[in-house]
């Protein structure tokens, strides 16, 4: 099992995000993905309540299922209301390495959460929030949790376009992931807290997150999606589309990460 989560290192990673997997074939696109040199797999976790969403996804067979299909270590991104102790436990029993939780939507127990899944379960653990939660309301977490991850806002009730990520990257976005950064260094932690930021990333853009420190980018339509739809194990795409994201995130992480992986001025 990998370890990396956590360790900040002068190259930036990517987290492979599976919304936009085929399900019918996750087995072999996992196992691809790795393959071609991805750092670990994020899945979002819904409950049906969160966001009214009326339909689950990312549930706990398929963490099942990537667990089974990968070496590497595999986030539960929780999109749910009040997540409870027996979650996390069900989690941890299923083989997850790395649980973030909602700041938005976990309340009050956010703290105790954080501390159970550290000192109990011995995971991982991350919060993460949409645009336009304010970044001070990370400060506090940061002597606990391995990540911070800041979404990108998604007009999801608007049908994505074919090759295309829902999401939205406003300038802001880069500006608050610049803040998160700078609060990380002024509590003595970058080289410990990984800096994500969730949504909307492509080979285009990133190296602007980069350069302002974030240290992982999350990825699924540029690793899952061309335009004439899901990307077929066995074709040499997913291997394609990791490599033109890796080539883009090393050369940005040589111009402005030094060996240590810290942000250069």
């Amino acid at each position: 099992m990998t370890d990396t989560i956590g360790k900040v290192t002068q190259k930036a990673k990517i987290a492979a995000g599976l919304f936009w997997a085929d399900y019918s074939v996750l087995g072999a696109q996992v196992q691809e993905l790795e393959a071609a040199g991805i750092d670990w797999f994020h899945i979002e976790v819904r409950d049906g309540k969160y966001m009214d969403f009326g339909m689950p996804r990312g549930g706990f067979d398929i963490i099942e299922g990537v667990r089974k299909s990968t070496s590497l270590e595999v986030e539960a991104q929780l999109q749910m209301v009040r997540p409870s102790f027996d979650v996390f436990k069900q989690l941890a029993d299923l083989g997850v390495n790395l649980i973030t939780l909602p700041i938005e939507t976990t309340n009050e127990m956010l703290i105790q959460s954080i501390t159970y899944i550290k000192e109990t379960l011995e995971l991982k653990v991350g919060v993460w929030a949409w645009q336009g939660c304010p970044v001070v309301f990370f400060e506090q977490y940061l002597p606990f949790v391995d990540i911070i991850e800041y979404e990108s806002r998604a007009p999801f009730w608007v049908k994505p376009k074919a090759g295309k990520s829902p999401h939205t990257i406003d300038q802001i976005v880069i500006d608050s992931v610049a803040q998160l950064h700078e609060m990380i260094v002024a509590a003595g932690k970058e080289s410990t807290i990984e800096l994500m930021e969730d949504g909307g990333l492509n080979a285009g853009n990133v190296a602007e997150f980069i350069e302002v420190g974030m240290t992982v980018g999350e990825f699924s339509s540029p690793l899952l999606k061309g335009p004439n739809g899901k990307l077929v194990p066995g074709t040499g795409d997913i291997a394609a589309a990791v490599k033109k994201l890796r080539d883009v995130m090393d050369s940005a992480s040589d111009q402005y990460r030094d060996a240590d992986g810290l942000k250069q001025s």
